[in-house]
């Protein structure tokens, strides 16, 4: 090898060391700086209750006390762990924290993304792998839970498929990320899921006898998990709680988040399966079909659940990157001597000026800029009115059930939606959407309704200005209130 190569490829090896890490500053400092977009999503309020809740009585939920429809349900936080972080950082920094948050994660996922990534290929194509990643799951990236499990669900995958790519079974060293991320979000059934799938490529193409022999570690391996993924204060019912959202059934086609992916115009994920589609036969990838099988199972995910595209946008990258590597094979650095202390030295100095830059960054911003929630979910002007009436029990609309709860206001429903259950969610959004106006009627009868608070453009809260016995007290852009006639009510209130 001569001189001038052996120096390229260093120089090569040490930018590659600091990609991820300059990756994972680029995205939260975007992050940062779009944060009152993370700030979307109503759940987020009462992620931020339980947790604080969590923190004050020193334990954890084991029945619901949020709600007066079902009051001392059996109901577990999945999200334990999330929830606090949220509401310690929440407690600190008002809504900054939160986005700080959310923020760091997504960097990290960018930046496990490219580490992974770059055994394989070359720096230029690992950022874009990363950034088309974030791009797919814009849609997705909010101050919730799930964001926090993200790069723990892209190292687990990622050393599933680097124990799969080497043809041997995953170390159990890693299992205290199968607890992690059991602790923080109850997606990490997908991980268990995958250890069937990933065992497969492992096995691929080699004989019988060895295959037998690495088929036992990889399901001695997949017991274990399941065991570490019961490490939780819940136990192995945190298992159940995980998949209960699964058993939805017709709720699921109703949530926006659950529901399948809409082509009626083109949209980020469309284009990703035209480029998957593209990649291969541009590449003439051959593929193997237990890497074939993972690829159509993620796809199927994101097509039949919107939420899955982020799984579809950070995962198929690793399963792809050997095969498209294999094809352009990258440059191996002499590493006989080791890396030379002047070199260890620039890495290192050029890692803490970018920790630096971005920390240097977020203070200044914080220091003038307020980091505030959307106002479509906090009817606040309307809640208020409804504190001074003291109204007890109110049909409040989905998406302000966060909000309600934020405010120690017993609610109809909220973003529980394994709590309620499908038939009494699917009967509330029938109502809603005055689908059946005799459901309307018997649930503001049936639980005893005294006021409802509905979206500004929800059917229900225009139905009911012509329900007998119901008038309406108060409509803004955000909210309406309905209160019943028999109530003494003040002056109808309209700001419009």
């Amino acid at each position: 090898m001569s001189l001038s190569l052996a120096n390229s490829i260093a120089v090569q090896s040490r930018a590659r060391a600091l990609a991820p890490l300059c990756v994972g500053a680029g995205a939260y400092l975007f992050f940062l700086y779009v944060g009152d977009t993370l700030l979307q999503d109503s759940d987020s309020f009462w992620q931020i209750k339980i947790g604080q809740w969590i923190l004050d009585h020193h334990a954890l939920p084991y029945t619901d006390f949020y709600s007066f429809t079902r009051p001392s349900e059996p109901w577990i936080s999945t999200s334990w762990l999330s929830q606090v972080l949220f509401a310690i950082s929440y407690a600190q920094w008002d809504w900054a924290g939160p986005v700080i948050l959310t923020a760091l994660a997504v960097a990290l996922s960018a930046a496990i993304l490219v580490d992974l990534l770059d055994a394989h290929l070359e720096t230029p194509r690992t950022v874009l792998f990363a950034m088309l990643a974030v791009v797919l799951s814009l849609h997705h990236i909010l101050a919730r839970p799930h964001i926090l499990a993200l790069p723990v669900m892209i190292a687990w995958v990622g050393m599933l498929m680097n124990a799969a790519d080497r043809k041997v079974a995953p170390s159990w060293y890693w299992l205290p990320l199968m607890s992690l991320w059991a602790n923080l979000h109850g997606s990490f059934v997908l991980g268990l899921a995958l250890i069937g799938p990933m065992s497969l490529v492992a096995i691929w193409d080699m004989e019988s006898g060895k295959q037998v022999r690495l088929l036992l570690r990889w399901f001695l391996f997949g017991v274990a998990a399941l065991a570490a993924s019961c490490v939780t204060p819940y136990g192995w019912r945190t298992l159940l709680g995980a998949t209960s959202i699964l058993n939805l059934g017709e709720l699921l086609t109703v949530i926006s988040e659950w529901s399948p992916v809409n082509f009626a115009s083109f949209n980020a994920f469309e284009g990703a399966l035209f480029g998957l589609i593209a990649i291969g036969l541009y590449r003439g990838l051959t593929l193997s079909m237990p890497r074939i099988l993972l690829i159509l199972l993620l796809t199927w995910m994101a097509l039949t659940h919107v939420r899955s595209i982020e799984a579809f946008a950070f995962l198929v990258p690793l399963v792809l990157a050997k095969p498209l590597g294999e094809r352009s094979p990258l440059p191996q650095p002499d590493t006989s001597g080791g890396a030379s202390w002047p070199a260890r030295y620039v890495t290192a100095t050029g890692a803490l000026m970018i920790v630096a830059a971005a920390w240097t960054s977020t203070s200044i911003f914080m220091a003038h800029h307020r980091f505030t929630f959307t106002m479509d979910q906090t009817p606040a002007a309307a809640v208020d009115l409804l504190e001074k009436r003291g109204a007890q029990r109110i049909f409040n609309a989905y998406k302000f059930g966060g909000y309600l709860i934020s405010r120690d206001i017993p609610v109809f429903v909220d973003g529980r939606a394994e709590l309620y259950g499908e038939t009494f969610v699917m009967d509330f959004f029938k109502a809603v959407e005055v689908k059946k106006l005799d459901n309307l009627t018997r649930l503001l009868d049936g639980y005893r309704i005294d006021a409802t608070l509905l979206a500004a453009d929800s059917p229900g809260a225009q139905v009911l200005d012509h329900i007998k016995g119901w008038k309406r007290l108060y409509a803004d852009k955000i909210a309406v209130i309905h209160v019943r006639d028999d109530q003494q009510t003040a002056a109808v209130t309209s700001s419009k």
